[in-house]
């Protein structure tokens, strides 16, 4: 969201580029929460659908759904940053987010965040 509305730090820009060069992977959550956004302008959600259209979408499986709920019973977590770690986890993904706080103590979950670079 930062590196769409141009708010990223400059030097987070490549690291992130690479990341969407190399393998750009987005959970349906996460898909819904960027398009949902209720702030896009008709030409800014154009072009978000554009952008979350490289992007390859994981959707919601059963073995995401459970370990969505293993997080849940663990630890006090919103249900789309549950489901967001438990896809990045089940898939091997780093995941890329400012918001270190509501994942910190998802055991395992790797997090990059661009602000912190």
């Amino acid at each position: 969201m930062y590196y769409f509305s141009d708010t990223l730090p400059e030097r987070a820009i490549d690291t992130i580029e690479k990341i969407f060069r190399t393998s750009f992977n987005v959970s349906i959550i996460t898909k819904i929460e960027f398009l949902g956004w209720g702030k896009h302008t008709d030409e800014g959600f154009k072009k978000a659908r554009k952008f979350i259209g490289f992007a390859e979408v994981i959707p919601l499986t059963n073995e995401i759904a459970d370990l969505t709920i293993n997080i849940k019973r663990k630890r006090k977590i919103m249900l789309p940053d549950a489901v967001i770690a438990a896809t990045a986890l089940k898939n091997d993904l780093i995941l890329v987010t400012r918001n270190e706080d509501d994942f910190k103590d998802v055991q395992g979950l790797e997090i990059y965040n661009p602000f912190n670079e």
